[in-house]
């Protein structure tokens, strides 16, 4: 399939006259529009690099081989393991066979482990959520602006006034508040998604480090020589 440079550029000049419209409106959204497909992508690879949508069962291995007692084995399956859940587990685990904390202790530690990884997982998350607030809003700015410059022309034309002309200014106008809501609507569903996500992962690393401590932990060299194994 040959390029052919002759609609290339027809589309350009198109999208050139849609942003002339709107307006300083328009050029602001197009620029969220970037800005919103970026972080989307981004936020996506980052959560598939944190294990979102994999990992799940080497941490439930684990956390059964913890469970039995079998607690070297459970180290060593996720040892490798660069995953989110899997660095919360080990931390507990960790925590849990550290002497010199009390169980108290332990488990504040592995609380503020997980709560640094929550905030990674969530990174992006809040420019996403300001774009789906401001994006509408800079939509109906546009349109308001359009329209008094579209009444504005009406009142210099005075008697001579062409209703085509009023009514070619209020749709040019409105044409903003359609684009700040074709990028709203898209990054408010990606937002909520993530979130989705973020908070099935928050359960999962829950459940996995309540049940590290479930178990009692052996002690002294017993705790070594599991290790160890």
């Amino acid at each position: 399939m040959s390029f052919d440079t002759a609609t290339f550029a027809a589309g350009w000049q198109a999208a050139l006259d849609f942003l002339a419209m709107g307006g300083p409106s328009i050029w602001a959204i197009a620029a969220l529009s970037v800005i919103t497909l970026a972080l989307i992508l981004w936020k996506i690879w980052r959560l598939a690099a944190l294990g979102a949508w994999s990992g799940g069962r080497q941490v439930t291995a684990a956390v059964g081989l913890w469970a039995e007692g079998r607690e070297g084995e459970a180290l060593r399956l996720l040892a490798q393991r660069q995953t989110i859940r899997a660095a919360l587990t080990r931390a507990a685990m960790a925590a849990r066979h550290d002497a010199t904390l009390d169980d108290d202790a332990a488990r504040d530690e592995t609380q503020r482990v997980a709560r640094d990884l929550i905030a990674r997982a969530k990174s992006g998350l809040r420019p996403l959520e300001l774009i789906a607030t401001i994006a509408p809003l800079l939509g109906l700015l546009g349109t308001v602006l359009g329209m008094i410059a579209a009444f504005q022309a009406l009142q210099a034309a005075g008697a001579r006034a062409d209703p085509a002309t009023l009514a070619g200014g209020i749709w040019e106008a409105l044409l903003t508040t359609a684009a700040g809501m074709a990028v709203a609507i898209p990054a408010s569903m990606a937002l909520t998604w993530f979130e989705s996500v973020v908070d099935r992962l928050r359960l999962e690393m829950e459940d996995a480090a309540t049940r590290v401590f479930l178990r009692p932990v052996r002690s002294g060299a017993d705790a070594l020589r599991a290790a160890a194994e």
